[in-house]
């Protein structure tokens, strides 16, 4: 590899930073079907792009946003949407693509969108019409790579999207229960692309059509590849990127210390100014991690979301509902990326912690284009992104964020270099609730409430204008050995936030709440923790709708503590509630109110020994005679069990519904009928 091309980044745009954004008007969406590729007048497709999800064409999806980038650059790009996996037939509905195939599970990873934290098959796919379930396969990135190949041999095949980009190391596989290789040794692919994928899909794209080789893409920012035993690894020497040399897959798989040793220093190079290339051994085989991709700047983020989305499911839908987008049509989103680290969200190992921000004009563009249309009813649900009120901020010293390894910028402490000033999201939201058409701007992405509290113009702002009676605000828990292995704030800055939230509410003459989510069973919770949660909200009287269960995700902090029972950064044990048993009882702890909980709670109270909160004192969580709903549904359990048991239909959790074959990793595959006759 030549040193003068190694680690480069390709930009999106050539045009001057000085310019005004232009928004075209919305387009035909990308053809879904041969007949509309030869409508369009094609006689090939130069990028098929596969995905786990139904094609809506929308910014706030990964194949709308990367195929409508393509399409600007002049390449051809068809859509396959949630195909049939059972064979190939599907990936030869344009024929052979000219250049490779793209291929993605989709905007979540297959598992957590199949699955429980309970490892129970959910009832519905948000992604998929009529949110029906079944439409793609356990691990879809593997099929779908492997159903590419048998298509068309010799073909390019290049995987992205978050179930690639979180599994591109060896990673804690919760569904499995056990350390799985990196994701790129089982899918085949040529190329992984991870983070987001506008720079590594484009500049691909541009490098095979200008006759480049797959060999030459090895000096892409932001991929992982493959090198076989007969290849050589890197060298630092030979083109002047510094490498790391992980824990090997067999050390990992082997050894929980190897495993947390591979966490702490992975974690630790994901600053694209000064992230190091990773390599991992498996036998003589290895995987190269090259560098991440050089997040997108202003103009870059302008012109990817001013291309001519028609904001929409694509037409062969019909009237099907869509569940995911129906949460997120009339949205905006502004900016991504987070700072803030926490340890069992994915979104900063995926999207980056140095935030990316579209201008003002080009935000109220796209608010003009939603007015147009005769649908829209005057309400914008959401103007924000992982986390609303990080908009437009940044470290306030460049070269220093050049060298940060700092995982968080706001925890433990919020870091005086950054730049934190609420002052251009104000502006905007004030200009985007004055558009004309425009009667309601809503957040509901959430906000930094530690960066929120501390700004009385931003809040009284957001409590004005911005609230629609109810605000979602994640605390996450009371208990500070928890929240600091969550790497989220004190407890205390929750309760000032909300003092500060009511009287903004207050004096806005409006009477307005907090929705708070905690999440149950997080690495550090212990029973004795979550009944100090629960008095917790009993005394501030907050009764949570949702629960949220922690899952491990793939290559999350938070997962690497479930699985090894360390701190990866201090090496010190970590208490783990793995046992199903536990995590009903903590999760019924956080709704000990509802009497359908009522036994559950009681086990626990009984377990911690804490018997002085079971009665009619102001503190008891319940009383000590079992309420009449609570017995009743207790006895309706049993009789559901009892009829599942004898009439097979538990498989699917729906009565009449009889088990379906071939559907991925489901409960009647051959290997489990083999492992109940052993």
């Amino acid at each position: 590899m030549a040193q003068s091309t190694m680690l480069t980044s390709l930009p999106i745009i050539d045009e001057s930073p000085k310019r005004t954004p232009q928004r075209p008007a919305p387009t035909a969406p990308l053809p879904m079907s041969r007949a509309e590729m030869e409508a369009r007048g094609w006689d090939e497709i130069d990028i098929v792009f596969v995905t786990g999800d139904a094609y809506v064409d929308h910014p706030s999806f990964a194949m709308a946003l990367l195929g409508r980038l393509l399409e600007s650059e002049g390449f051809r790009v068809g859509i396959l949407s949630q195909p049939d996996w059972h064979s190939c037939d599907a990936w030869r509905t344009f024929g052979q693509p000219r250049l490779f195939f793209a291929i993605s599970a989709g905007n979540m990873d297959s598992m957590i969108n199949h699955y429980t934290a309970n490892r129970k098959v959910r009832n519905d796919d948000a992604y998929s019409p009529g949110g029906a379930i079944g439409r793609r396969p356990d691990r879809a990135t593997l099929a779908y790579c492997q159903r590419a190949r048998e298509a068309y041999k010799g073909v390019p095949v290049v995987a992205g999207g978050v179930e690639a980009s979180l599994r591109r190391l060896s990673h804690y596989d919760y569904w499995s229960d056990k350390v799985r290789r990196p994701i790129i040794l089982d899918c085949k692919a040529d190329l992984l692309v991870y983070g987001m994928g506008e720079r590594g899909i484009l500049e691909v794209a541009q490098r095979l059509n200008r006759g480049e080789t797959l060999h030459d893409l090895r000096n892409m920012r932001g991929v992982v590849y493959r090198l076989g035993a007969s290849e050589t690894p890197p060298d630092e020497s030979a083109d002047g990127v510094p490498t790391v040399t992980l824990p090997s897959v067999e050390q990992v798989t082997e050894d929980r210390f190897k495993f947390a040793e591979m966490t702490r220093i992975s974690h630790h190079e994901s600053n694209p100014h000064n992230a190091r290339r990773l390599v991992q051994f498996h036998n003589r085989e290895c995987i190269v991690v090259n560098p991440p991709a050089i997040p997108l700047t202003q103009d870059e983020m302008d012109r990817v979301y001013n291309l001519p989305f028609t904001r929409k499911p694509h037409p062969g839908y019909g009237k099907a509902n869509i569940p995911a987008y129906e949460v997120v049509k009339d949205s905006v989103q502004i900016m991504r990326g987070c700072f803030g680290g926490c340890t069992f969200c994915s979104i900063t190992a995926h999207e980056g912690r140095i935030i990316q921000s579209r201008s003002k004009e080009s935000v109220l563009g796209e608010i003009r284009q939603m007015t147009a249309d005769k649908d829209f009813k005057g309400t914008i649900s959401d103007i924000g992104g992982p986390t609303a009120n990080m908009y437009q901020m940044r470290c306030t010293r460049p070269e220093i964020e050049a060298k940060c390894r700092r995982l968080s910028c706001v925890h433990p402490t919020i870091c005086k270099l950054l730049g934190n000033d609420h002052g251009p999201l104000i502006d905007l939201m004030k200009a985007a609730r004055n558009e004309p058409g425009v009667k309601k701007v809503l957040i509901a992405s959430g906000i930094r409430m530690d960066l929120a509290r501390h700004d009385p113009v931003y809040m009284k702002e957001l409590v004005t204008h911005h609230v629609g009676g109810y605000l979602k605000v994640a605390p996450e828990h009371t208990d500070p050995d928890v929240l600091a292995l969550m790497k989220k704030p004190h407890a205390e800055d929750f309760e000032k936030f909300d003092e500060a939230f009511h009287n903004a509410s207050e004096r806005a003459g409006k009477k307005q709440y907090l929705i708070p989510y905690y999440i149950a069973s997080h690495p550090g919770s212990t029973l004795d923790s979550m009944i100090d949660l629960a008095l917790f909200l009993k005394r501030n009287h907050y009764k949570p709708d949702q629960v949220q269960d922690f899952i491990p995700s793939p290559y999350d902090i938070a997962a690497c503590m479930y699985h090894t029972g360390l701190d990866p950064f201090t090496m010190k044990p970590v208490y783990i509630a793995k046992h199903l048993r536990d995590r009903k009882l903590q999760r019924a702890l956080l709704q000990f109110f509802k009497p359908e909980n009522y036994f559950e709670v009681r086990k626990a109270l009984q377990q911690a020994g804490r018997y002085d909160l079971i009665g009619d004192g102001c503190d008891c969580l319940i009383p000590s005679r079992p309420p009449r709903e609570a017995l009743d549904d207790r006895r309706r359990r049993a009789n559901e069990s009892l009829q599942d048991q004898t009439s097979g239909d538990h498989i699917r959790g729906k009565p009449g519904r009889k088990p379906q074959a071939g559907k991925g990793y489901r409960p009647g595959r051959k290997s489990a009928s083999r492992r109940k006759r052993r």
